[in-house]
């Protein structure tokens, strides 16, 4: 059962005007950001700047992803009110106290978010990403794809971009000023529709850092790459569950970093 939503989402860009490097007046556009507080059964959890396109999904999946819930069933009801700069999240739970969950937390390098609740990391040990093996050429093809798709970027730069695909078939991109916003929203839509990971391959415009890694591993994905590069960290959290790591991923070119195992080298000419 899914739960009851707003669908609250924003236009993302704004005009303003700018002086160019010639002295003439230009109109632009800029992102829209907003701040966007989480709140369960009234407890607030969490304050996101967002440009607020999909708040709901974005919602559903940072408490996915943050260990909050694991079952659907549980969240009633997600409403966004943008006048209050809030969302109300209500639980089928009776007790829905959150405060050991927050106790600990781990500030990491992400941009737009960099906070990872409770025991995340431990969790990851537990977690192994089916094997799930990629045609280069298919990845050429996704790289070819995911350029048509960045029209936030295209308008206004300011934001990250991750999509979700089926071999080179694009199932959702998503763009945000955060890249852990924009791949939290792909784990809401995940979540809300029951969509499994082990066929799939997640692309993002940002760093492959450990909590990348992370929340990838948590959807099933066994796939990650990014037109970025990677940090130590993030390297060895995709060998510990077993994410096919792929970063530097540009045109014709792309360095995989762990599974090389698993790419299927057919367009080396």
């Amino acid at each position: 059962m899914q739960p009851e939503m707003t669908n609250a989402g924003l236009s993302v860009a704004k005009a303003a005007v700018g002086v160019d490097e010639t002295g003439a007046t230009r109109e632009v556009q800029l992102v829209g950001e907003r701040a966007m507080t989480i709140y369960v059964d009234k407890q607030e959890i969490v304050t996101l700047m967002t440009i607020g396109s999909h708040p709901e999904l974005l919602t559903l999946g940072y408490l996915k992803n943050q260990g909050f819930f694991e079952d659907i069933a549980e969240i009633k009801v997600v409403q966004v009110d943008w006048e209050t700069e809030s969302v109300a999240v209500v639980t089928a739970r009776e007790d829905s106290d959150f405060s050991k969950q927050m106790e600990r937390r781990t500030v990491t390098t992400g941009c737009g978010q960099g906070t990872v609740f409770g025991r995340l990391m431990e969790k990851l040990q537990k977690i192994r990403v089916p094997e799930n093996s990629v045609r280069q050429s298919t990845l050429y093809a996704l790289l070819d794809s995911v350029r048509e798709h960045n029209e936030v970027y295209k308008k206004a730069g300011a934001v990250h971009g991750c999509a979700l695909y089926t071999g080179d078939q694009l199932e959702l991109f998503v763009e945000d000023v955060g890249r852990h916003n924009a791949v939290d929203v792909i784990a809401g839509y995940m979540w809300l529709n029951g969509v499994s990971g082990d066929n799939k391959i997640f692309y993002t415009t940002g760093r492959l850092t450990s909590e990348m890694v992370i929340k990838v591993s948590q959807m099933g994905i066994p796939v990650l790459l990014s037109r970025s590069g990677a940090t130590q960290m993030g390297l060895e959290m995709a060998q510990l569950s077993g994410v096919t790591l792929i970063s530097r991923s540009r045109g014709k070119h792309f360095m995989v970093l762990n599974g090389a195992q698993n790419i299927e080298f057919d367009a080396l000419d």
